[in-house]
């Protein structure tokens, strides 16, 4: 049967009195001196007494695991505790009571009975969701990761040895450093080795594209925004890149395809540390190193008014050259051993090598797209190859290339044979390979590629 409802109306006191006795809320109050003062008859029956024969007794002689003298000791509130009296968990709220700036007891209020095994749900709900978002941070985290360490770069080229080398130098440091390179030569694992060889490793490597992201979106997506900045704008805000960066590290990456306007914003973060939201009015200081890279002249932009020589200068404090896979040829040999264990372990497949005739032809190509090129074309080969090695067969799409290449070559109006142009090229690999190992003919064959017997006899074929 539901209850009736009264529309009696209640004195002050009769209205205190039925709100201190309500079945649903245990309440106690006890003095400076830990003795009970006042104890409800819900929390009294449910200890298993009367509250007369509680009254004016200690609290630890009827609860010896109390906080109220916790609170009384430390006059700091406790609220929503989950709590264990007799068996029984109890949600708890421990109050420091104060008169003429005084504190002169603690009131303990607990939720139970029924209600408790809402607030424990409630409880599990809370606990549920922190483990989520603690399980979603430690992926972000996982994600905001760089990737690649200095040791990880193949190339032990001169050039490469040197950048590798400087990698360790300039991560002691919070240098702004820009990256220059043809697509496609690795400049995102210099960034990636510079942050890791850091003492922000531990924290975010953010990357952004200047390119993917509309120019109209980039300052949001860099900078963040306030609430209702904005029409569409997400309740709350929203987090920009260089904050989300923040104590670690900012990777720029086609930094010249970023418009002059987006140029002078992010010159000001540069030069004053901080940032300020869209709809912001308040700036937010940064702790970010900014990398920033680029396939494009960025000289020959600001001579055609399209970079700012000052946002230049700027980020030109460390300059990192990535050299073209052309100028370094002697590092294809070990390129092309790693990214077929890449690519095996990616599609499954059991390459062992490449016959000769490849690692010529290898050797001949200038490689526009560089080692994205590379790694493209043995991909391609390893899903044509019927053998465990792969041949000049299985490499039609650079046969095509190379022809190409040896037609846009003419010397003295005439087109060479692909035998002389190849053999021509051989001949410079052998001799640039003798001459970096000091005429260490088996390092040579090793960076070449080929056995030591090979090399011999192109050797007297040359001679």
């Amino acid at each position: 049967m539901a209850n009736k409802i009264s529309n009696q109306s209640f004195t002050k006191e009769e209205l205190l009195n039925a709100m201190v006795e309500t079945p649903h809320e245990a309440i106690i109050f006890v003095d400076t001196g830990g003795i009970i003062r006042f104890i409800n008859e819900g929390y009294a029956e449910f200890l298993g007494y009367s509250p007369e024969e509680l009254i004016n007794r200690h609290i630890l002689e009827i609860v010896p695991q109390t906080q109220l003298l916790e609170v009384l000791k430390t006059g700091q509130p406790q609220y929503g505790d989950i709590w264990t009296i007799n068996g029984n968990r109890v949600v708890v709220t421990r109050l420091p009571i104060e008169k003429d700036g005084q504190i002169i007891g603690v009131l303990g209020r607990s939720v139970f009975r029924d209600e408790i095994g809402l607030a424990l749900d409630f409880a599990k709900k809370i606990k549920k969701l922190e483990d989520k978002l603690a399980s979603y941070r430690a992926e972000l985290d996982h994600v905001r990761r760089a990737k690649y360490e200095a040791d990880e770069i193949i190339g032990n080229s001169g050039r490469m040895l040197k950048l590798k080398n400087r990698i360790y130098k300039v991560a002691k440091t919070s240098s702004t450093v820009l990256i220059t390179g043809e697509s496609g030569t690795g400049k995102e694992l210099f960034a990636h080795a510079i942050h890791n060889a850091s003492n922000r490793r531990t924290r975010a490597f953010v990357r952004v594209n200047c390119t993917s992201i509309p120019m109209d979106l980039l300052e949001s997506e860099l900078f963040g925004y306030d609430e209702g900045a904005f029409t569409g704008a997400k309740r709350g805000g929203k987090l920009g890149k260089f904050e989300i960066a923040q104590g670690g590290t900012i990777f720029l990456d086609e930094i010249g395809d970023m418009d002059r306007t987006m140029q002078a914003k992010l010159l000001r973060v540069l030069q004053e540390k901080e940032i300020e939201r869209i709809g912001g009015n308040k700036p937010v200081p940064i702790d970010v190193r900014v990398i920033a890279a680029t396939n494009r002249n960025l000289e020959e932009m600001m001579r055609a008014n399209l970079f700012r020589e000052d946002l230049y200068y700027r980020l030109n404090v460390v300059l990192f050259q990535v050299p073209p896979l052309r100028e370094r040829k002697e590092d294809i040999p070990d390129l092309t051993s790693e990214l077929v264990k890449k690519l095996n372990k990616r599609l499954g497949a059991t390459i062992t090598g490449l016959d000769q005739e490849v690692m010529e032809m290898f050797l001949s190509y200038d490689w526009p797209g560089n080692v994205r090129e590379l790694e493209n074309l043995l991909e391609q080969a390893i899903n044509l190859a019927e053998d465990k090695i792969l041949y000049r067969s299985d490499f039609p799409v650079l046969k095509k290339r190379l022809e190409r290449q040896l037609e846009g070559r003419s010397f003295s109006g005439t087109v060479r044979p692909l035998h002389e142009v190849v053999k021509e090229a051989e001949k410079k690999a052998i001799l640039k390979a003798l001459t970096v190992t000091d005429n260490n003919k088996k390092e040579a064959a090793r960076l070449l590629g080929i056995h030591r017997s090979v090399l011999y006899r192109k050797l007297e074929q040359i001679e």
